[in-house]
Parts: C-alpha cells; structure tokens; sequence
C-alpha cells in the first residue's frame, strides 16, 4: 500500500546545490513531512523542505496527507522525525490523532513538530499531546534545522 493517495504528492528533497552526502559522511536524518489535507497553503512548508535538504537531511514531503498517510510514509521510510505543517486551523484534533497513530505504529520515540499558524496558548497543550516542538511563523529555518539536529541522534 502506497502511503499517499490520489489526491497526494510525495516529493522527494534533492539538493539543487549541495552535492549528495558521501558513504564516509555516515546516515542522515531522515524526516517526513506532511502538509494537512485541504491546505493548499504549502509554500512554506516546501521551503523548509528544501532548508532541511540543504542541511543533508533525506527529507520526504507528503503533500496534502492524511494522518494515516504520515503514518504510514514514517513508518516505510523508517523516519527519525515526523513533522506536519498546518495552517487552516484543527492543529488540536490533528497532533491528537497524529500521536495516537503513530503510537499504535510503534513510533512514540521519534521527533514529532509542528509548523503553521498555532495560537500561543497551544503550545503547551500540543506538548502535553506529545508534540516536541512548535515553530510558527517568523522561525528561522536554521533554528528549525539546529532543533532536529540537537534532538535527534542517527546510528551509523
């Protein structure tokens, strides 16, 4: 089973500039990120893609995913980090199902953040859910890129 549907478009980060890591350079972070169904808003999030292939990160971008899907792209791509990007609101009911999901997978030790318009006074709330991190907007994408690179270590 293919964890997008018809509706969805996985695309694959490839550096435009940054030649591919070498084998002595040893396993990169791996990380899915979805862009919620019926938000077409997705320039950002592909922006932070291509940020996060730029700083060697295997980066799969599943457009306009279902919970399930991202669930699914994690557990076949053997993700480090799960990340979803939401900007029309609902942000409470996704990271619910999102953890409860990825929970029944197995998949409760991996880096789960947020990105989009989140109210301030959600992030607690997303954290007690199980969500590490929230980055709205204005965050730097380095400080995104520093975040997973402090939280998550890759066995060689």
């Amino acid at each position: 089973m293919a964890y997008y549907s018809q509706a969805g478009e996985v695309t694959r980060g490839v550096p435009l500039h940054s030649p591919e890591p070498s084998a002595t350079e040893g396993p990169r972070v791996r990380v899915v990120l979805g862009k919620k169904r019926f938000d077409a808003h997705d320039v950002g999030a592909r922006y932070i893609m291509r940020k996060l292939v730029e700083a060697g990160m295997e980066t799969i971008f599943i457009r306009f995913a279902l919970v399930d899907e991202l669930v699914e792209a994690a557990v076949q791509e053997d993700a480090h980090v799960i990340a979803m990007s939401i900007l029309t609101g609902g942000h409470m009911v996704i990271a619910a199902d999102l953890m409860e999901k990825a929970r029944e997978a197995g998949l409760e030790d991996r880096l789960f953040v947020i990105g989009g318009v989140i109210a301030d006074e959600d992030h607690p709330k997303l954290h007690d859910l199980g969500i590490d991190a929230v980055f709205g907007p204005g965050t730097k994408p380095e400080d995104i890129v520093s975040y997973i690179h402090k939280n998550v270590q890759v066995d060689a």
